[in-house]
């Protein structure tokens, strides 16, 4: 516990009394998301970690990993991460993986974070596929199918690229020993439907016929079926229900809270009404982007997230009118999310998701090093190991 003065929004806790958290028995799939842009500091996401500020009184910025401002792309380095994660109770990493038609390349700068239509491929490619001890871990993909600089890349792509994609993650990563598979299929989440929807012209049927096309290639590479997971925040209404039936769609999920439950205390929103306002619009609705009724009106499975934080202020670069502007980055901070408060809530999470059928007892995290995003699992200088440990304690290793 903090002995920081309780004028601390970051650290109001002097008089929490942490109650004895029940934690519920069985076996629960744990994947957590990987933003993989923390490559050589020169050219990538660390420069702005390193340079953030406080813009309140008892904002905590910087954030100071434990680790050091680690080069991911290198396998030795990846090693240690996947050690750490499988240690602690993680199964698998959701790589946040991004593939544009190949024009786009030339058109946001640093180039080495590119490769024809990859990009910030490398932590996986390089580091987590070449890391020796990749046996411990499984992985998946999340394409990231949205617009890159303001729109200057386009996530809506050819079709064309679309099933070049299809080609390229079943050869490279589904067979892979180390993909996660749901039932024997491999899992490929797409972040925004919608996205996708616009390269098939806001055709429901053609875009049919696409998903089809990639179940018949996964097939015929020897898998059962794909397993394809739909994030709630790239879905119209329109689509949830029509949309899922039609694609068959296996699962559906969240990649973080604040899609579903606006930050409305400015500026710092506490995490347990956060957290609390998310598990009653999965059982009543009332939230937003997916979440408007209770997920069992979802004609998919849902497999339920947990989110560590949020503080997304490092992305504004310092800018000196941060509390004044709205709009991403700009925003509340989510603060008391402490180890404890956060195990409190993956309980919570086991719970309900131990009511599910065995091959749907999976929860997915936010995030193990969304560090610009304030919502990261690898060890910090003020909390430690604890966020990793209060998977463990819930999950076991």
């Amino acid at each position: 516990m903090s002995n920081s003065s309780c004028s601390d929004p970051d650290n109001d806790l002097d008089n929490l009394v942490e109650e004895p958290i029940a934690i519920p028995e069985g076996d629960v799939q744990v994947a957590v998301y990987y933003f993989p842009n923390w490559g050589p500091v020169s050219s990538s996401e660390w420069r702005i970690v390193k340079a953030a500020k406080p813009q309140f009184e008892g904002h905590q910025q910087p954030k100071v990993p434990v680790w050091g401002y680690q080069n991911e792309n290198d396998p030795v380095v990846m090693a240690q991460k996947i050690d750490a994660a499988s240690d602690n109770g993680i199964d698998a990493f959701i790589f946040d993986w991004y593939y544009y038609d190949e024009e786009s390349s030339g058109l946001v700068p640093p180039a080495q974070n590119w490769d024809g239509g990859k990009y910030l491929y490398r932590a996986l490619e390089n580091g987590f596929l070449k890391a020796d001890n990749n046996d411990k871990l499984k992985f998946a993909l999340m394409w990231c199918n949205h617009n890159l600089s303001k729109g200057v890349v386009k996530g809506a792509v050819k079709i064309e690229t679309f099933e070049k994609l299809m080609d390229y993650v079943i050869e490279t990563y589904f067979k892979h020993p180390s993909y996660w598979k749901i039932d024997g299929c491999p899992y490929f989440s797409i972040y925004q439907m919608n996205t996708l929807l616009e390269t098939y012209d806001n055709d429901l049927t053609l875009l049919e016929g696409g998903i089809n096309k990639f179940r018949d290639k996964v097939k015929a590479a020897g898998f059962p079926d794909l397993h394809l997971n739909a994030v709630l925040w790239g879905l119209k209404e329109t689509f949830l229900d029509e949309g899922i039936r039609r694609l068959n769609i296996n699962s559906t999920t969240s990649y973080v809270w604040i899609h579903h439950i606006a930050l409305r205390d400015f500026p710092t929103t506490q995490y347990e009404k956060v957290a609390e306002a998310y598990f009653r619009a999965l059982k009543s609705g009332g939230g937003a982007n997916g979440l408007q009724t209770p997920v069992h009106t979802i004609p998919a499975p849902y497999h339920i997230n947990a989110t560590m934080g949020w503080d997304s202020s490092p992305r504004c670069r310092n800018s000196p009118d941060w509390m004044t502007r709205r709009g991403y980055p700009f925003g509340p901070v989510i603060v008391n999310n402490t180890p404890y408060l956060f195990k409190k809530y993956l309980a919570k999470a086991k719970e309900l998701t131990m009511q599910n059928p065995e091959s749907e007892r999976i929860i997915t995290i936010n995030a193990w090093n969304e560090w610009g995003e304030g919502s990261y699992l690898e060890p910090e200088e003020r909390t430690g190991y604890g966020y990793l440990n209060a998977i463990k304690e819930v999950f076991g290793n």
